[in-house]
């Protein structure tokens, strides 16, 4: 039962935007271009392996460590639940000259993670939108810049 490489529930989706990968990923990294109210962010240091991130929700605050970092190209960030894990493991890549295919894995996995499947879910219906706001959010400061 839900064991990192055979989830009991996952979602994947991608967007393109049009900025090349390597601002894609700066900005992706920057954990203060992550607005996504009501969540607020924190990291204990550098984007890199080993990393704590706190996801901050009123009344309730996730942990999640991040890994298998390869700068540039992916990361993927897990999540820490009683009894289970959620996995987020993102990719960005080459899509043309001055765009980057952006892709987003999400997973379920852990003794008891069936008990978190029903609030998994939400992110079927909010991750499209919110990787669309991101592709759009990373286009607006390219062409700021």
């Amino acid at each position: 039962m839900g064991e990192p490489d055979h989830p009991i529930w996952e979602f994947v989706h991608s967007v393109e935007c049009a900025v090349p990968r390597e601002f894609a990923w700066g900005y992706w990294t920057n954990i203060a271009n992550w607005i996504d109210p009501p969540a607020k962010f924190e990291i204990s240091g550098p984007f890199t392996n080993g990393a704590r991130l706190s996801t901050i929700l009123p009344g309730q605050t996730y942990h999640s460590t991040i890994h298998s970092v390869v700068a540039g190209s992916s990361a993927a960030i897990e999540m820490e639940l009683p009894g289970a894990t959620l996995h987020f493991d993102w990719s960005f890549e080459d899509a043309g000259a001055k765009r980057t295919r952006i892709a987003q894995r999400v997973s379920l996995s852990g003794a008891n993670a069936e008990a978190f499947v029903a609030e998994a879910g939400a992110f079927e219906r909010n991750l499209p939108g919110g990787m669309a706001r991101l592709a759009a959010a990373m286009g607006k400061a390219y062409n700021f810049n």
